[in-house]
This record gives C-alpha cells, structure tokens and sequence, in this order.
C-alpha cells in the first residue's frame, strides 16, 4: 500500500512507462514516508477511442468531489 494506477493513451515507450513508475514511486516514499516496497504502480494504456467510457466518465466526471487534482489544474 498505495497503489496507484496510471491511465495513459497508448504509444509511451517501456522505458518511459518504467521511469514514470519509478519516479511516482520516489514522490510517494518522500511525501508519505512510505519504504520503496510498500508502494506498487500499474501503468494501463487505454485508446482514445475508449478514454470517454473508461476513464473521463467514471474517474473523472463521475469521482469530482473525491478528485485531488482535475485536468487543468483545478480541485
């Protein structure tokens, strides 16, 4: 624990997807003190054409009062 699931358009390289891995790894054990093993991230490529219903829907629009930070930048 955390977990932490990273929802991305296809096309990022292996080794972007593991360097995006490991540095959400290093900010989750310096902001909340968590050791390096405690901490897992999937990296799950979702099409474009199916953003709409897997992600914007129900994890944006429909989780808006629970979201931490929103596209753009709002809360």
């Amino acid at each position: 624990m955390p977990h932490i699931i990273v929802k991305l358009w296809p096309g990022k390289t292996k080794a972007q997807k593991q360097q995006l891995a490991d540095e959400i790894t290093q900010s989750v054990t310096s902001v909340l003190g968590y050791g390096s093993e405690s901490v897992s991230v999937a990296v799950r490529e979702v099409s474009s054409a199916d953003w709409k219903a897997e992600v914007y829907t129900p994890d944006i629009v429909e989780t808006a009062a629970a979201r931490d930070k929103a596209p753009g930048g709002a809360l």
